[in-house]
């Protein structure tokens, strides 16, 4: 039998935390993600069976809905990204491909994506300083697509101005990850 040992994104086998003065910036790896997608006519009934399985509705263009164990961003017309605590759902995807039948296609993205955490009062700075994204006029359970150093990227905010979460594709994570660390010394 293999011992296997998970590592996070950057590589190690514990998520890394970085501090700046007035920014902090972590790798949050315990995450569970599922894309939704509504199947050609299918989006009334998706909307409709949304409450009851993931305990929020669907979010409109933009925006992120909290349920008490999910959340859910908007990712373009009739998608959406479900995520939740990965020791509590573990098999989110098969859970949502389970719950819409047919009205939706799930595809498990778990391992697709790396996530980091930033927090603090220097927040919107860093992100000016970045990439294009207008940081300062996001509110609080708002998502927005932006390139940061080339890398197409989610940025939800959580409150507005000063705690934000960053998605990319887990193969670039060492890029963004860098990209943010140079742009928060920056600010010092």
């Amino acid at each position: 039998m293999h011992d296997l040992i998970a590592i996070t994104p950057l590589g190690g086998t514990t998520a890394q935390t970085d501090s700046f003065p007035g920014l902090g910036i972590s790798e949050q790896p315990n995450w569970a993600l599922a894309s939704v997608s509504a199947r050609h006519g299918q989006v009334a009934t998706v909307h409709k069976i949304a409450p009851s399985l993931i305990g929020t509705d669907l979010p409109e263009v933009g925006k992120v809905s909290c349920g008490s164990e999910m959340a859910a961003f908007w990712m373009g017309p009739d998608q959406w990204m479900i995520t939740a605590a990965h020791d509590a759902h573990e098999d989110l995807a098969n859970m949502l491909r389970t719950g819409f039948t047919s009205s939706a296609s799930v595809t498990e993205q778990t391992d697709g994506w790396a996530r980091f955490d930033v927090e603090g009062e220097n927040t919107v700075a860093m992100f000016e300083r970045l990439c294009p994204l207008n940081a300062r006029a996001m509110t609080k359970d708002s998502v927005s697509r932006s390139a940061i150093e080339h890398l197409g990227c989610f940025v939800i905010c959580w409150a507005a101005g000063h705690r934000f979460s960053v998605l990319c594709p887990r193969s670039s994570a060492g890029s963004l990850h860098h990209a943010l660390c140079t742009a928060a010394k920056s600010l010092g």
